[in-house]
């Protein structure tokens, strides 16, 4: 959908700083698919955890974000998703093996600018909930950025700069 943008890159990176602010101007966001299932998961029984089973977790991701997106389809303005499908397809064949970005990604699109959050290793913070290393967010990073690309989207990286420059950086790409 045309008004569904994804808001993806490097963990740590400032992704849900972004979304806060753009839902405090109004705008429509959808949070991360992957924070929502750590802290069902951490509250339940804690096997579709990343660091205990990634595949069981990516599989959680990516009905989640499928969920998101049905919910989300009659919204007629800007919906900004904290990662969304894609990122999910994308952990889920780094942890099987199986293709599933361009099969999940070509059926179900985003507006064709795609925003990418750069490793930001001065405001990156390991909590509960992200418990990986900087080096695995990097690589995580190297694969959103190949994937996003497979699917031909045009990639826009997010420049390190405040929130509220950000917020605009990314409206005025939108509506150029």
């Amino acid at each position: 959908m045309d008004n569904f943008v994804a808001i993806s890159g490097c963990s740590g990176g400032g992704k849900s700083t972004l979304l806060d602010a753009l839902a405090r101007r109004g705008y429509a966001v959808v949070p991360e698919p992957g924070r929502r299932i750590v802290a069902e998961e951490m509250n339940g029984d804690g096997h579709a955890l990343p660091w205990i089973d990634l595949r069981a977790f990516a599989e959680r991701a990516v009905a989640m974000a499928l969920a998101d997106r049905k919910a989300m389809q009659t919204a007629s303005s800007w919906v900004f998703f904290d990662r969304g499908l894609v990122d999910a397809a994308a952990a889920l064949e780094h942890a099987s093996g199986e293709a599933t970005v361009v099969g999940l990604g070509t059926v179900h699109r985003y507006h064709r600018r795609v925003f990418l959050t750069p490793p930001w290793l001065e405001i990156y913070r390991q909590d509960d909930e992200r418990q990986h290393a900087f080096e695995d967010a990097l690589a995580e990073y190297e694969r959103l950025l190949a994937a996003y690309g497979k699917l031909g989207y045009e990639t826009i990286i997010l420049p390190k700069v405040d929130v509220e420059e950000r917020v605009t950086f990314v409206l005025e790409r939108l509506t150029a």
